[in-house]
């Protein structure tokens, strides 16, 4: 449970954070192409990690054969993970994007029992549900809206489906590195090829931006990838996993709602309906069963 009002602080600061960047990261891209966005903020997410952690000691040095297992482990959970969701935001309304993305639970217990032999509980099938009408909800108003973008829900469901991967190879993965020195190489690197891949996709950016757009970047770079990951990281060591999992159910609703002030997507009675599924699913997929209880 919550034991200090720092605590509670810090999970209201870490959502906040995660909601408002969705509308933010699609108010980023009226000056800035998808793939020179996630170069560019999380390269500096990544570098003000660097300093922060080593300045508090943590080692960064990769050991000897553990550059390989990291690019693996980095291609799903970072670099495939922002590479769908970015383009996923570019064609949907950002709101509709968060709520999309979040179904990543549900896909990490679909993937586990598929793969990986975990059998699916009654409340995994209940989540799968819930997730599966929030997706159809959408995906069927896309496709018969005048202006619907169909693949904006397939780029999401790819970007789910890279973070549930990524993170079931997280939790099978033997490498002895702490979780602060393998998140901030996984971000070089994927960085890196984000850098590669923008400058031989997209035409380079001349650099010159609005205030807003540069106060957008500043947030992306250092609020989403560097504040927001020394509070996940503080809050992980502190907290029970029930409350950690509140914050990341209350995301996409905080991206839909901030979504009209930032960018001017107002949402209707559909998108609240799936975040609620999500929410639902979310809470089926992640929450502990009560002691005793059949789950």
């Amino acid at each position: 449970m919550i034991t200090s009002r720092a605590q509670l602080v810090a999970l209201v600061a870490l959502t906040l954070v995660w909601g408002l960047n969705w509308p933010l990261m699609k108010f980023s891209l009226r000056e800035l192409s998808p793939l020179y966005f996630r170069a560019v903020t999380m390269t500096g997410g990544a570098l003000i990690l660097l300093v922060w952690y080593r300045l508090r000691g943590v080692p960064m040095r990769l050991p000897r054969g553990t550059f390989w297992p990291v690019v693996g482990l980095a291609l799903p959970n970072i670099f495939g993970w922002h590479l769908f969701s970015i383009l996923g935001v570019q064609e949907l309304a950002s709101g509709r994007a968060a709520t999309l993305g979040f179904t990543m639970p549900i896909w990490t217990v679909l993937l586990a029992a598929l793969f990986f032999g975990q059998g699916l509980t009654r409340r995994a099938i209940i989540g799968m549900a819930s997730a599966g009408a929030a997706v159809t909800l959408l995906v069927a108003h896309e496709i018969t809206a005048m202006a619907g973008r169909p693949l904006g829900v397939l780029w999401m469901q790819l970007a789910a489906v890279s973070w549930a991967l990524g993170t079931i190879l997280m939790r099978r993965s033997a490498l002895k590195l702490p979780t602060e020195a393998l998140t901030v190489w996984m971000m070089l690197l994927s960085s890196t090829g984000f850098w590669i891949v923008a400058s031989a996709l997209e035409p380079a950016p001349a650099w010159r931006f609005s205030a807003p757009m540069w106060a957008a970047l500043a947030w992306g770079a250092v609020m989403n990838y560097g504040v927001a990951q020394v509070i996940w990281f503080g809050l992980a060591r502190t907290l029970p996993p029930q409350a950690s999992t509140f914050a990341i159910m209350a995301v996409p609703l905080v991206g839909t709602l901030s979504a009209a002030l930032i960018v001017g997507e107002v949402p209707g009675v559909l998108d609240f309906v799936a975040a609620g599924f999500i929410m639902l699913a979310i809470a089926s997929a992640l929450l502990p069963a009560r002691p005793g209880g059949r789950t």
